[in-house]
């Protein structure tokens, strides 16, 4: 006679959580002692195409937050975005969204 295991329903909502295709990425920008603010602001606007504003805002969080989440989307997307950052001379790195 052969037993047949259960499935742990707990250990599948953990995988669940961990491996989700549909939570997406985002590119997040660091501080650093380098870079003006102005500087900050003319990249987001020339790269990402944010208005002023937004820009202006992204770069206030990064100021006084020591971070801020630039973009969000599919993990390729926010690799080349967090690359394009690098070359402009920024600190950026990815991460999962909701982390």
């Amino acid at each position: 006679m052969s037993v047949l295991a259960t499935p742990d329903i707990r250990e599948d909502e953990d995988l669940r959580q961990t491996v989700d295709p549909d939570r997406p990425w985002q590119t997040v920008v660091w501080n650093d002692p380098v870079n003006l603010m102005s500087y900050v602001v003319r990249v987001l606007r020339t790269y990402f195409g944010y208005s002023r504003e937004k820009a202006t805002r992204l770069m206030l969080a990064v100021h006084n937050e020591g971070h801020a989440v630039v973009a969000e989307g599919p993990h390729e997307q926010m690799e080349l975005h967090a690359q394009a950052m690098h070359d402009y001379g920024l600190w950026a790195t990815i991460r999962k969204a909701g982390l």
